[in-house]
């Protein structure tokens, strides 16, 4: 059977924006597969088409087999759509929400209960509250119960965790490995690097093109260069510094700490501490460090 999801050479303009170039890949069976970038790289767009609402200018796409322009409706019966936006209805209750959906898609809950059992359980005690009363989490997981309520063959989640707290992120996420293990392919976005190596392949994708895929432990282990992890006092005068210092590859700002590379690696070490030094930076630490798929992001979008 062909993999579940296959884009080839999707291409969307809005005027003189190119929201989208060229964009093709494949979300095998049973794969949890994420589509990172940040805010306007054209996550949502991608979606929209491969959820039958939105059409492409160019290439094309089949979910299941099933091509997202000439057999939409059949896809809209059996995928799972979690757009970016809490789209339910925030005047009916947890229970009625649910009740609608399944009702939409001519089952029950308790026909396929067995597939939203885990997540249900968490929001069953708030199941007479209406839906927009719920907390950031809670409306999450209610609209991937919605989701799943009619047992889809591919689930797509749009940055299903943007605006939820880090409790309710490490959750959510929880629940997408169970969904996985029940063989449901997933495909999620997200702008949040660091959920990248939570998922089995990830698609890096800036400015409507894609910079690379493949698993996030293969994208960190070809990351080119040595990288450190630099602090001193002051790190905003430390960042320019550093970056004004000519054997500087790269220089970002990662939390407390700055992530560096130099041109010439180790080679050009000693120099920067020098260089460091005689600027008379206070309280300075500098460490050698593995790379995250957020410097992998930064370098590769350079």
């Amino acid at each position: 059977m062909a993999n579940p999801i296959i884009v080839n050479g999707i291409y969307k303009n809005f005027g003189a924006t190119q929201a989208l170039q060229d964009i093709s890949f494949e979300v095998k069976e049973a794969e949890l597969f994420g589509l990172i970038g940040p805010d306007g790289a054209g996550k949502s767009t991608l979606f929209r088409i491969l959820t039958t609402l939105l059409l492409a200018d160019k290439g094309n796409a089949t979910v299941n087999g099933l091509d997202v322009v000439k057999q939409y409706k059949a896809i809209r019966k059996i995928a799972g759509y979690m757009p970016g936006r809490f789209s339910l209805y925030q005047d009916l209750t947890v229970e009625e929400n649910l009740h609608f959906f399944a009702t939409i898609f001519n089952t029950t809950i308790t026909a396929n209960y067995d597939l939203i059992k885990d997540i249900y359980e968490q929001i069953a005690p708030f199941k007479k509250r209406l839906a927009g009363q719920l907390s950031g989490g809670m409306k999450q997981k209610l609209a991937l119960c919605c989701a799943l309520v009619h047992k889809p063959v591919v689930l797509f989640l749009d940055e299903p965790t943007t605006g939820v707290d880090p409790v309710s992120r490490k959750e959510f996420w929880e629940m997408l490995k169970g969904l996985k293990g029940k063989g449901i392919p997933v495909l999620v976005s997200t702008p949040y690097m660091d959920e990248a190596v939570l998922c089995d392949r990830v698609a890096l994708i800036q400015k409507g093109a894609l910079l690379e895929i493949d698993t996030p432990q293969n994208i960190i282990h070809r990351f080119p260069q040595r990288i450190w992890a630099v602090r001193a006092e002051n790190m905003f005068a430390l960042l320019l510094a550093i970056r004004a210092f000519p054997q500087t590859a790269s220089c970002y700002a990662f939390g407390e700490y700055l992530h560096v590379t130099l041109k010439a690696g180790e080679a050009d070490l000693a120099s920067l501490q020098a260089y460091l030094q005689q600027q008379e930076h206070t309280e300075m630490k500098i460490l050698p460090i593995t790379a995250s798929i957020e410097d992998c992001f930064m370098a590769l979008s350079a």
